[in-house]
């Protein structure tokens, strides 16, 4: 039931519509959402989803509104108000403070001739036959009709601002999505003290030294104009002693890999982390190099996976 309603409402979507999409575009302040009871709860949602999506919202309870939170209203803002029966006591008491304030008023009502929708500039019809409730008493098919509006006004006005997936990222920080689309390399390699660099003449009891004091995997190894030259990991360690050398007498550059994998720049660390997945070898860091070549962090795997990107 709830469903077909839907559906039905899809239907019907006229030229109301289009002017409440375009008022809020227009509206030079916040879209104030108010409504009581379930309507109220789903005023909320709206304004939720409106502003995480571009447009500054903000819910406002129709009882705090007469004991002083209208306050927040002025003529620059536009009022997006919820009421089945657009006869809901509430309501209507805040109305004439509205009109004497001046922002414009949509209307979102099974209603079209009641007193809110006589008293709003643009009525939402969200008429329906009957409640899904046995009884035809309990808001239900009502509020799923109500919050499907709620979504599509969101929704298009979303997309006329061009509203894309960075923007949505950028109010979603701690979301997964922020983390995909905003943080970068930068933001989680290792630097300074956490990060190994030794000269190609350093000794590997030296090179070890510097990767244990760092806490890291691996060692960056540079030449004497500071450009990387070598990588020498935990795993090289064991084959170079494996191989006879004397970590006291032998250089570093003996025992580095000279072909090593890494990252220039600062891409995403979502892009770098694709680069761990398609790496023909497995690694467990790689390390970031600057313009001149110079390393300037160590992007560990285990780093990103803690930032919740794995």
């Amino acid at each position: 039931m709830e469903a077909a309603a839907v559906a039905a409402l899809a239907e019907r979507i006229d030229g109301a519509f289009d002017d409440a999409v375009r008022a809020i575009l227009a509206c030079e302040g916040r879209v104030i959402t108010t409504g009581i009871g379930k309507s109220g709860h789903i005023a909320g949602k709206v304004a939720g989803t409106l502003t995480s999506t571009g447009t500054p919202s903000q819910f406002l309870h129709p009882a705090d509104a007469l004991h002083g939170d209208v306050g927040i209203v002025s003529s620059k803002e536009l009022v997006l108000l919820l009421s089945y029966s657009g006869e809901t006591e509430e309501i209507l008491a805040l109305l004439p403070t509205l009109k004497q304030i001046g922002p414009k008023m949509i209307a979102m009502t099974g209603r079209t001739d009641s007193t809110l929708a006589k008293a709003s500039q643009v009525v939402l019809d969200v008429s329906i036959d009957r409640e899904a409730c046995p009884h035809n008493l309990a808001p239900t098919t009502s509020t799923t009709v109500m919050v499907a509006l709620g979504d599509a006004l969101a929704l298009a006005v979303m997309q006329a601002r061009d509203f894309q997936h960075a923007d949505f990222a950028r109010y979603h920080p701690a979301g997964s999505l922020g983390r995909r689309l905003l943080l970068r390399v930068s933001d989680v390699m290792r630097t300074g003290d956490e990060l190994a660099i030794v000269p190609e003449s350093s000794l590997l009891i030296d090179t070890i030294i510097a990767i244990t004091r760092a806490g890291a995997g691996a060692a960056c190894v540079v030449n004497g104009e500071g450009q990387m030259i070598g990588l020498f990991a935990e795993g090289d360690i064991r084959r170079s002693l494996l191989r006879g050398c004397d970590p006291k007498t032998t250089q570093v550059s003996e025992a580095m890999i000279s072909d090593f994998y890494r990252i220039a720049g600062d891409p995403l660390a979502a892009e770098a982390l694709e680069i761990f997945r398609t790496l023909p070898k497995k690694v467990g860091e790689l390390p970031v190099l600057g313009e001149a070549g110079e390393p300037i962090g160590m992007l560990m795997l285990k780093d990103l996976i803690r930032a919740g990107l794995g």
